[in-house]
């Protein structure tokens, strides 16, 4: 197929259709539609097909997008598949997660006014049409070393652990303590953002890949660490963060007060009904709700407690918005859908004496620049104020929690929780026992989907040299 040159201004960037927001807070499914054929080829055709592809190199996993938006363009739907595997675990549900606005559509040439090539919306379709179609991984050439590794998570590096290995043909057993995989795609993540089908199904084709999941069983509890070290040729952890970053300031174990992960895992279980009895779950319907954080956890709250029918959402942050650490999309959805917004709001404490009443905060300017080069926030004197809340979300991040059998397994973190591993070294992610290799935000600290991916994807690597495949 011959390119047109100016296709990339005679066909403006278009995503696929959303559902208006009074539609879409009624219930918690996907708002996004899919492209069809006829879609995705002319929205991929829009690729300059760059000489040094910038979206190649700002992904994280460094997807070979120029390559596939090509064969998208040429029909060539199932070799696109192919090639998005090479380099992704989990495209279907990167391509709905990431925040393509801050990596690879960030970095398109076209992002410029012209409108940045629609690479998530893509690599979303490649998928999900391909596996309708019954594209699967093709397995043919893989011979079974006989070798067997342990992954302790189903989380996003723990699945791209074992895609990696099932292809070198290293069979792979999967523990998790939730009841299905996925870790927080499954329970973190909102389903009006990723349909758990869509996890499901990757199940389904792992499994057909060799790999097995052992669910409901909490490694160090149900199953000694000690008997997945010798049961296993090596092991790979891929546990998560899951420890909310307090805010240190009064209030915050007052009744009404919830931190932002138990909140949404609350709620995602009862919308796939696996609630027990006398499980804990937050109903915020009819009330005034405070969201403080300005991450994608926050957005997820923002978003949830407006479908569950709050009277009210605000969203508190310390910085401006420029300076938001969430999806510009997730800020641009949660503001459709009626979220208001405080920038440059820092709490001071959260008010009440039974329960929660409100929220003492504080503007805030810009001062000196940080470690991380990020202004800091400074109070603006006489500029308190409070904010009336019948519940509050603390949604300030999470950080690493590192079990007691770790100093029993000989597995060093560093002073900040984090797993001490070498990611450059012959064994990539190899931790201080060497039989032991570990990978997502459990070593980098709490980060995207696509990190996660990348790091157990290399790690899988490493197991592979360390045991000689």
């Amino acid at each position: 197929m011959s390119k047109h040159p100016l296709q990339f201004l005679e066909i403006p960037r278009r995503g696929p259709d959303k559902e208006a927001a009074e539609v879409r807070i009624r219930h918690f499914s996907e708002i996004y539609g899919s492209y069809d054929g006829a879609d995705a080829a002319s929205q991929a055709g829009r690729c300059l097909s760059c000489g040094n592809p910038y979206c190649e190199w700002k992904c994280p996993v460094h997807n070979y997008i120029p390559d596939w938006l090509r064969l998208v363009e040429e029909g060539k739907l199932f070799q696109a598949a192919e090639l998005s595997h090479q380099t992704n675990s989990l495209p279907e549900i990167c391509g709905r997660v990431c925040p393509q606005d801050r990596l690879c559509e960030g970095a398109c040439t076209l992002n410029d006014g012209l409108g940045a090539v629609s690479i998530g919306n893509v690599e979303r379709y490649i998928t999900d049409e391909a596996f309708k179609l019954g594209w699967r991984p093709d397995m043919s050439n893989v011979v079974d070393t006989g070798k067997r590794v342990g992954i302790v998570g189903a989380g996003p590096a723990g699945l791209a652990a074992a895609d990696v290995l099932a292809r070198n043909g290293i069979r792979s057993v999967v523990f998790d303590a939730y009841p299905e995989i996925g870790g927080l795609l499954t329970f973190g993540i909102p389903p009006f953002k990723l349909d758990k089908e869509i996890v499901r199904r990757r199940r389904q084709i792992m499994e057909g890949m060799g790999v097995c999941f052992v669910l409901n069983t909490r490694i160090g509890e149900d199953r000694s660490f000690e008997s997945l070290l010798e049961e296993f040729d090596a092991v790979f952890l891929g546990m998560g963060t899951y420890s909310s970053v307090a805010g240190g300031f009064a209030g915050e174990d007052l009744p009404g007060v919830h931190e932002a992960l138990p909140y949404l895992v609350s709620n995602i279980r009862r919308e796939m009904r696996l609630n027990g009895a006398g499980e804990p779950f937050a109903d915020l319907c009819g009330k005034n709700v405070v969201v403080l954080g300005g991450g994608d956890t926050g957005m997820d709250c923002n978003r949830t407690a407006i479908r569950q029918g709050a009277a009210s959402v605000t969203c508190a942050y310390r910085r401006d918005e420029g300076n938001m650490p969430g999806s510009k999309r997730e800020v641009a959805n949660s503001k459709e859908e009626g979220v208001v917004f405080l920038f440059n709001q820092q709490p001071l404490e959260i008010l009440g004496s039974d329960h929660v009443t409100g929220v003492r905060l504080i503007g805030t300017q810009p001062g000196e620049p940080g470690p991380d080069g990020r202004r800091r926030p400074e109070p603006v004197a006489g500029s308190e104020h409070i904010l009336p809340a019948d519940a509050v979300i603390v949604a300030f991040g999470f950080r690493p929690n590192p079990p007691e059998w770790f100093s029993g397994a000989a597995i060093e973190t560093k002073q900040n929780g984090r797993v001490r591993v070498d990611p450059s070294g012959e064994f990539a992610f190899q931790t201080t026992n060497q039989k032991v290799f570990a990978g997502g935000d459990m070593v980098r600290g709490s980060d995207l989907v696509v990190t996660a991916v990348f790091e157990g994807r290399e790690a899988a690597a490493g197991i592979a040299r360390y045991l000689g495949v």
